[in-house]
C-alpha cells in the first residue's frame, strides 16, 4: 500500500542531493560578467551560454520514460558530481566553444537529475505532497543563493582560472549521497504495470494541462530568466560592482529558498489555486519596484520579490504530481522540458533586447509581461481543463 506518513529524514536526503547539485550549477549567472570581460562577448551570446545549459531539457520526457523503468537513486547519488566538475572548469575554458561545450554536459546532467527526483519527493512525502515540494525546492533555492557567494569567493582566492580547485568538495558530498542513498527503493513502485496507459493516451489526456500551464510559463520565466541569468550584470551596468551584484542575487535566491519552503506547505491548505494567483500578481509589482530604486531599498524589495517568485515553484511541481498517472517521471519530464525549453528561451529573448534596447527597458519590458500570465493561472483551475484532480479551490 501507498505510504501516506511524511518520511521527513528521506526528505531531506534528496533535498539535500538537490542543494548540493545547483550549488554547483548555479555557477554561470554571478561570474557571467567576468565571463563576458575575458571572452569578449555580446549579451545575445551571453544569454545563449544558458540556452545551451537548459537545451538537454527537451530530452526529458524521454529521460522520464528511463527513470520509471530503472532504479532513480544513481542519478540522484552521480548527477551532482558530473554537475560540479564541469562547473568547476568553466573559468578554465579558453573559448566560448569549450564553454559551451562544459555547459552543454551541466544540462545533460541537471536534466537526469531533475526529473526523477520529484518523483522520489513524491513516494516519500505521503499525503503531503505539498510539503515535500517545499523541502526539495527549499534545497534548490538555498543552493542558488549559497552558490554565487561560493564562486565569487573561490574567484577572490584563487582567481577565475583555477576554481576547478572546488572539485574535491563536490566528491565528498557524493560518496555521503551514496552510503545515505543506495538502500532507498522508489522506482519499482513506477515500473510498467498491465494496466498501465500507452503514451499517446497519456499525452492526450493531459494536452490541454500542459498548454495552459506553457501559457502561464511563457509570459512568467521571461521575468524570472531576466532576474535569474542577468541581475549581475544588470546591477554592474547600473554601476555597481561585481560583488554587489553577486550578493544581490544571493539574497533574491535565498529569500526565494523561504518563499518555497512555505508555499507549498500552505498551498496544501488553502488550495494550489489561491497559493498561485497570489505570487503570479504580486511578483511583477515588486519587480518593477526593484528596477526604479536604488541600491538599499534593492536589496529590501529583493527580499519580498524572492518570497512571492520562487513560490510557484513547489506549486507547479505538486500539481503535476497531484496528476492521477501511471507515469509520474513522464509526466514530470514534460513539465520540466516545458519550463526549460521556455527559460531558455526568454533569456535568450532577454539577451537579444538588451543588445538591442538596453538592459534596463528590458527589465521594465519583462515586468510587464509578466502580468499576462495572471489570466492562465486562473484558466489552470477552470472546471474541465485540469485533469487529474488538481484541487481547484
Amino acid at each position: 500500500m501507498r505510504e501516506t506518513k511524511f518520511q521527513s529524514g528521506k526528505v531531506t536526503i534528496i533535498s539535500f542531493a538537490h542543494l548540493l547539485h545547483d550549488v554547483y550549477s548555479s555557477f554561470l549567472a554571478p561570474i557571467l560578467p567576468l565571463i563576458i570581460e575575458k571572452l569578449s562577448i555580446s549579451y545575445s551570446l551571453a544569454g545563449l551560454l544558458t540556452v545551451i545549459q537548459r537545451l538537454p531539457f527537451l530530452l526529458n520526457p524521454f529521460f522520464g520514460l528511463l527513470a520509471d523503468r530503472m532504479h532513480m537513486r544513481y542519478l540522484i547519488i552521480f548527477t551532482p558530481l558530473v554537475t560540479a566538475v564541469c562547473a568547476s572548469l568553466m573559468g578554465l575554458a579558453p573559448n566560448y566553444t569549450l564553454l559551451a561545450i562544459l555547459l552543454f554536459v551541466m544540462g545533460v546532467s541537471a536534466a537526469l537529475f531533475h526529473v526523477p527526483s520529484p518523483v522520489m519527493i513524491r513516494k516519500v512525502s505521503g499525503n503531503y505532497i505539498g510539503r515535500g515540494m517545499s523541502f526539495y525546492m527549499f534545497g534548490g533555492e538555498v543552493a542558488r543563493s549559497i552558490g554565487p557567494l561560493f564562486i565569487l569567493s573561490a574567484v577572490s582566492l584563487w582567481g577565475l582560472e583555477r576554481t576547478y580547485l572546488l572539485i574535491p568538495i563536490a566528491v565528498v558530498f557524493t560518496v555521503f549521497l551514496y552510503f545515505k542513498l543506495k538502500d532507498i527503493s522508489i522506482s519499482e513502485d513506477f515500473k510498467t504495470s498491465p494496466k498501465e496507459k500507452k503514451i499517446k493516451a497519456t499525452i492526450r489526456q493531459y494536452t490541454p494541462f500542459f498548454l495552459t500551464l506553457s501559457g502561464f510559463l511563457l509570459f512568467r520565466t521571461i521575468m524570472k530568466s531576466a532576474i535569474t541569468a542577468f541581475l549581475p550584470t544588470f546591477l554592474t551596468e547600473q554601476g555597481e560592482t561585481v560583488w554587489f551584484g553577486g550578493i544581490a542575487l544571493a539574497v533574491i535566491e535565498l529569500a526565494g529558498a523561504a518563499g518555497t519552503l512555505f508555499a507549498g506547505t500552505i498551498s496544501d491548505k488553502i488550495g494550489r489555486k489561491t497559493t498561485l494567483i497570489v505570487a503570479t500578481v504580486v511578483s511583477p509589482v515588486l519587480f518593477w519596484l526593484f528596477i526604479h530604486s536604488e541600491s538599499t531599498l534593492q536589496l529590501i524589495y529583493l527580499i519580498f520579490l524572492g518570497l512571492f517568485l520562487f513560490a510557484s515553484g513547489p506549486v507547479l511541481l505538486a500539481m503535476v504530481q497531484d496528476l492521477k498517472s501511471d507515469r509520474p517521471a513522464f509526466l514530470n519530464g514534460v513539465y520540466m522540458t516545458v519550463n526549460f525549453f521556455l527559460s531558455a528561451v526568454a533569456v535568450l529573448l532577454v539577451g537579444a533586447f538588451s543588445d538591442i534596447r538596453g538592459m534596463f527597458f528590458t527589465f521594465e519590458a519583462s515586468a510587464i509581461l509578466a502580468l499576462f500570465s495572471v489570466p492562465f493561472a486562473f484558466l489552470i483551475f477552470k472546471k474541465g481543463k485540469s485533469p487529474g484532480g488538481i484541487p481547484g479551490k
